[in-house]
């Protein structure tokens, strides 16, 4: 693997050596819940020795409490995540099709499907759908963390370095493992209700868990969670000129907000030690999730409305249903030679069904039906792992060397289903084909993909001194259909004090380009801000005839070079800082397209088969990026009185440039189409359409029965770009504050809770005019926290 190393780079890698980052196994002995920074928390990702803590990682890891994650007043983990750790940016887009449903987070600034999600240390599949509009993680398909409910977690360890070496494919940005609850005992029980100051986006939800023996040598853990959440709604009167085929003056006809979520979810953690040296473990998760989105309203007059069907305009809805699987078998041990050894089975499953409800095919008159069946699309993982590791005593080395080694199967498929015929049939009468808002998945779109992969790792650590500890690791991985691929790090540690130390780690890494990039492909109504006519645009497998007379490629692996150089600081006891500097190269980064557009690509697209579509789009090896940023971390615990006040605080800044945009394929400035692949936009939205710094400051007060939490975080600015060359609609939104409170009163197991999310009911900068389709949407969908207004809850809960 090609890899463009600077000069300090160079002197990094040489200077340091690294630890590998191995999750260890479901079952795991369970860390002491702590503040998500204490540095004295025994990790179990990021090392295989066993009493490694936070504070002796190689690589920097922040530990998530189930007390962090409750304390946010969400019921989201992605958003509780988000709220905890500087580093992860989870906005809330609107107007997306299925992306409202399921939302893309990114850690470090990079691509969403860059971040490898684990449960207790086994990979997680990621979602069938692939974010294809204006949103942040445009093109990417990464894991449903809302999928896994917050009241089976024990705790979320995050590792902010790249682990490719260790775990494979998308481990670019970090890993997020999941630890699930898996003690035979206690357990709890909460009820919660709440809704935004506005009046709208009333939620409700209850959730549980408990412990149970299973004989003498086994235990499972059961947890449930479900809830209901109402939508939101931004929208605003059409401020713009009023002409036959504009919405109606003065009303609010869209629906800008979150979407209404119907989701409950299931998980259970089981072991059972069936001899001496034998156990063996199982867990899952299951969840489905009904979500109903909004799309763009039809004015009455709109050329693809029926007067006599929607005399006063209809406004569409997508109604998706994502419905989630997944199973872990194992067995671990250890053997008379002294090998741990676990051997697991890994299965998970992602169906996404899509429906349009209050619409119409318009070539179908009035015979056209309101409601369609879009289709379904489906991802379904198959891990086969033997992981192995024994701790040596080397004569010259004063601790124990451990080194692993192991194997790994892994098979993907993608199963994309057609739609009912209305949902896309191009019916007698003129206007749009198929379902407005989304027409239906063809009997050609639909497709059955699979491909497997085949990997061998091994892995060195070893505490050389008291004050140096060492590691290496290396991985071969070979997929049935891009090739082959060798990942390697290095880090260290260098304790100066108990209060100093200094760690680094230097790796390259890889993401395969996933099924759903090389092989979506559907027709969607795509509406640009300021432009009142909705295209209709093609998304092209990158194998489609079409798309590579556009200048489509096959899609080869994104390459990744990952340097870390950071300081652990103790000065005063109670006191707990990190700081980690960092370097993330990705060559040949994996983006959607442009939407190459305008009357010569319809022309274009005619005379090879696509009547009625505006525009095409598809996935690109086309950019490498550069990624440099900061991660600062600490904790304080303070006495006070009769009570303690823990503080915590974080600040990431990180800053993504393009080191390469590869030429325009001469295909898109031949025959008068004069196109750009990779323009403006899409250039901003990877360099700017994010915040680049986030800061937090958080404080948990407890005294006697009463617990006091208040976290205060900043945004940092962002920005949204237009295709127009002038940048005369370009816009940079101002950094924000919000202010999230919560008291709590605890007594004989039970628990009460009042807060509120943005006390202050801060809101994003509005969208200028030119922007917000006539004053009809203000906001931007790419506010790092929404913009839902103040959010006020209550929560009751019993613990045992």
């Amino acid at each position: 693997m090609s890899r463009r190393l600077s000069l300090l780079s160079t002197a990094v890698s040489i200077a340091l050596a690294s630890s590998p980052a191995w999750a260890q196994d479901a079952g795991a002995p369970e860390a002491p819940a702590s503040n998500p920074t204490n540095l004295d928390t025994l990790i179990v990702t990021g090392t295989r020795v066993s009493d490694r803590t936070v504070a002796e990682s190689t690589a920097p890891i922040d530990i998530i409490t189930p007390q962090t994650l409750e304390s946010t007043g969400t019921v989201e983990l992605a958003t509780a995540l988000a709220r905890a750790l500087p580093s992860l940016n989870f906005p809330r887009p609107a107007i997306t099709d299925a992306t409202d449903a399921v939302r893309p987070a990114q850690l470090r600034g990079l691509a969403p499907d860059q971040v490898l999600v684990l449960v207790n240390g086994k990979r997680r599949h990621t979602t069938s759908l692939i974010n294809l509009n204006d949103s942040i993680g445009r093109g990417s398909s990464p894991v449903d963390l809302n999928a896994i409910p917050i009241a089976a977690i024990e705790r979320v360890e995050v590792l902010r370095d790249g682990a490719s070496a260790q775990y494979g494919s998308d481990a670019i940005a970090g890993v997020i493992n999941i630890v699930l609850k898996g003690s035979g005992e206690g357990g709890s029980i909460a009820a919660r209700y709440g809704q935004f100051s506005a009046g709208d986006g009333k939620q409700y939800q209850l959730s549980g868990d408990a412990g149970f023996k299973l004989g003498e040598n086994g235990s499972v853990h059961l947890s449930a969670q479900g809830g209901h959440s109402d939508n939101t709604d931004r929208a605003r009167p059409y401020l713009g000129p009023v002409t036959p085929t504009s919405n109606p003056p003065g009303k609010v006809v869209h629906r800008y907000g979150d979407p209404e979520i119907d989701q409950a979810a299931v998980a259970y953690n089981a072991q059972y030690k069936a001899a001496e040296g034998v156990e063996f473990y199982s867990f899952g998760t299951a969840s489905r999730r009904r979500a109903i989105s909004n799309g763009y309203f039809r004015a009455p007059g709109n050329a693809n409305n029926i007067l006599s069907v929607y005399p006063n305009g209809f406004l569409p809805q997508i109604d998706n249903v994502s419905k989630d699987r997944a199973l872990v078998l194992g067995l671990r041990g250890q053997t008379g030679g002294g090998w741990n050894l676990d051997l697991s089975y890994n299965y998970g499953q992602n169906q996404l069904d899509f429906d349009v409800r209050n619409s119409l095919n318009r070539t179908l008159g009035v015979a056209s039906p309101h409601d369609f069946y879009i289709g379904a699309l489906e991802v379904t993982q198959n891990v086969l792992n033997a992981d192995f590791n024994k701790a040596f005593d080397v004569g010259w080395l004063k601790y124990p060397l451990t080194f692993a080694f192991g194997a790994e199967w892994r098979g993907e498929k993608f199963n994309q289903s057609a739609g009912e015929l209305a949902s896309y049939v191009a019916g007698p009468e003129p206007g749009a084909p198929g379902a407005q808002v989304f027409p239906g998945f063809t009997p050609s779109d639909a497709s059955r993909r699979d491909r497997h992969s085949y990997s061998f790792y091994a892995d060195v650590e070893t505490d050389v001194t008291d004050k140096l500890s060492l590691g290496a690791a290396a991985r071969y991985e070979s997929y049935s259909d891009f090739g082959e691929t060798t990942s390697g790090k290095l880090s260290a540690r260098y304790a100066f004090t108990d209060k100093v130390a200094l760690r680094g780690t230097v790796s390259t890494g890889f993401r395969a380009p996933s099924l759903q990039q090389q092989f979506y492909q559907s027709t969607q109504t795509v509406i640009v801000l300021g432009d009142p006519n909705p295209f209709q645009v093609r998304t092209f497998a990158v194998d489609d005839p079409a798309a590579i007379a556009l200048g489509a490629e096959p899609l080869k692996a994104e390459e990744s070079t990952n340097i870390g150089l950071g300081l652990v600081l103790q000065p005063v006891e109670g006191l707990y800082i990190t700081v980690d500097a960092y370097q993330v190269d990705v060559d040949d980064r994996i983006i959607l397209s442009e939407n190459l557009r305008g009357p010569a690509v319809a022309s274009f697209l005619e005379a090879r088969g696509y009547p009625g579509i505006n525009g095409g789009r598809y996935f690109t090896n086309a950019v490498d990026t550069r990624t440099r940023g900061i991660d600062i971390v600490g904790s304080y615990k303070w006495t006070l009185g009769n009570g303690t006040l823990d503080l915590t605080g974080g600040y990431n800044h990180n800053k993504t440039t393009l080191e390469r945009i590869a030429a325009n394929p001469p295909e898109l400035t031949a025959g008068g189409l004069n196109l750009q692949r990779i323009g403006r936009v899409e250039q901003g939205r990877i360099t700017q359409g994010a915040p680049r710094d986030k800061f937090f400051l958080g404080g948990s007060w407890n005294t006697g029965p009463w617990r006091f939490d208040a976290t205060a975080t900043r945004y940092g600015e962002f920005h949204t770009f237009n295709d127009d060359p002038s940048g005369v609609r370009d816009q940079t939104y101002a950094a924000k504050w919000t202010l999230d409170l919560a008291a709590t009163y605890a007594i004989d197991g039970w628990e009460f809770t009042v807060g509120g999310d943005n006390v202050l009911n801060e809101y994003p900068d509005e969208s200028i005019y030119a922007n917000s389709e006539s004053g009809q949407l203000p906001y931007s969908g790419n506010s790092p926290f929404g913009f839902n207004g103040a959010f006020a809850y209550a929560k009751v809960g019993y613990k045992w």
